[in-house]
């Protein structure tokens, strides 16, 4: 098996209209997480609050580049100025100020606090790991860090 870019993943006629979510791990390989109708109300009641914020857009979907390969957020807000930075790149060359991941039933702790430590690696100022029945826990980067 080759190793893949996401751009080869964007562009491949097979990997389109899937019904379920894929990322693209350090190793150029795909990962997929299947979605459920459930986990799209969440994203879409997460990015209706995002969008009261002032001086940015919201993106679902976003992908990221990040040290562990091409991770994807469920939601994310970027200010109008790292969003001019990073323009039309995808995935973008680093995280948007905040970005969402939506714990799914076959989700692990450990896996959503591994990437949120991605997204705050590549830039990110503020994760949230939204769980599906509303809680939400807000990851920083430690102090001193930037």
């Amino acid at each position: 098996m080759s190793t893949l870019t996401w751009a080869d993943v964007l562009a491949n006629p097979h990997l389109q209209n899937l019904p379920f979510k894929i990322e693209l791990n350090r190793w150029g390989r795909i990962e997929m997480s299947p979605a459920s109708n459930r986990h799209g109300m969440v994203q879409v009641d997460i990015a209706a609050e995002l969008r009261q914020r002032p001086g940015g857009r919201v993106i679902v979907e976003c992908s990221v580049q990040t040290l562990d390969g091409v991770r994807v957020a469920d939601v994310a807000w970027v200010s109008d100025e790292r969003l001019q930075r990073f323009g039309d790149n995808t995935p973008f060359p680093g995280a948007p100020e905040l970005c969402v991941a939506i714990m799914s039933p076959t989700n692990t702790w450990a896996e959503m606090h591994h990437k949120s430590g991605l997204y705050l690696q590549a830039g990110a100022a503020e994760v949230w790991i939204q769980t599906l029945d509303g809680q939400r826990t807000v990851i920083q980067p430690p102090l001193g860090s930037a």
